[in-house]
């Protein structure tokens, strides 16, 4: 026991310090009026937590992010998987291929934004494209709907690698003689992908969707590059405005409250998610 305790204790010491620690500060924080300079901290109690309930930009950003976390958790299965069947199927090439596909989780998500941001410009490339058909492009960033929608393809793109690379791991993982049990059966591709893929990725699907979630309530760096959470807060996730009450506008205690309720909203999605999956569970009967 004694000798257990003594590997455990540099791992613990380490959480401690720096994972429960900030927890516990940050929690203290919610619950003052604090500029972020000012050595002294003024209690006033759930006063951030109450301001939050009445604040319609809070509000908003709720929507937003649910709206945001729902687009990219449904485009990130269905593109993570779609690619995985694609590098999974023997052709030739196929490690150029995935490194291709996994370009992106790799390059920079302030570079990834700015390139988009320019893509998506009233004279940038898509309009261009569109031009060439005989369509006027619209002004992608300045319309709320279409710029919520450029945020949720942009992040979907930049975690496709990724998804792909887990779901193809999960494939290649797959127990091959029950596939060749039911081709012997006469079950075609698409029963096969239905009855029997499908179901048996359900673990790692739950994953995929899980850290899709935590993604989409974390983001800020591609907000803050690509739309700066406008227009009008179309694109105001809730770590957009935790920056903007927190550091612009200097109300430290008001910005630790929108995390604090930002974590639990993570962990009641996460846990409802766990629940609705059979805590992950594969669904293959």
């Amino acid at each position: 026991m004694l000798t257990a305790a003594l590997f455990l204790l540099p791992a613990l010491a380490v959480i401690g310090v720096f994972v429960l620690y900030p927890i516990v500060s940050a929690g203290y924080i919610s619950v003052t009026s604090w500029n972020g300079f000012d050595p002294i901290k003024e209690f006033i109690g759930l006063d951030n937590y109450v301001r939050l309930a009445r604040d319609p930009e809070f509000w908003n950003s709720v929507l937003v992010t649910c709206i945001y976390a729902a687009g990219v958790s449904v485009l990130s299965v269905a593109s993570g998987l779609a690619i995985a069947l694609l590098l999974d199927a023997p052709l030739r090439g196929r490690g150029f291929y995935r490194g291709v596909y996994f370009l992106p989780a790799v390059t920079s998500s302030v570079a990834a934004a700015i390139v988009w941001k320019y893509m998506l410009d009233p004279a940038g490339f898509v309009n261009s494209v569109l031009a060439q058909v005989g369509i006027d492009g619209p002004n992608w960033l300045q319309d709320r709907w279409l710029a919520l929608g450029a945020l949720t393809l942009l992040t979907v793109w930049k975690n496709l690698g990724f998804n792909a690379v887990l779901y193809l791991t999960a494939l290649q993982a797959l127990p091959q003689g029950v596939f060749e049990a039911a081709q012997l059966d006469g079950a075609n591709l698409a029963q096969r992908l239905r009855f029997l893929t499908i179901p048996l990725l359900a673990p790692m699907t739950f994953f995929v969707v899980v850290q899709a979630l935590i993604t989409s309530f974390q983001a800020f760096d591609l907000v803050y590059i690509l739309t700066g959470g406008g227009p009008q807060g179309g694109t105001e996730v809730l770590g957009m405005l935790m920056y903007r009450e927190a550091f612009r506008l200097g109300d430290f205690g008001y910005g630790t409250a929108i995390a604090f309720v930002t974590l639990l909203l993570i962990l009641g999605v996460t846990l409802v998610q766990w629940r609705a999956s059979g805590s992950g569970r594969s669904s293959l009967r």
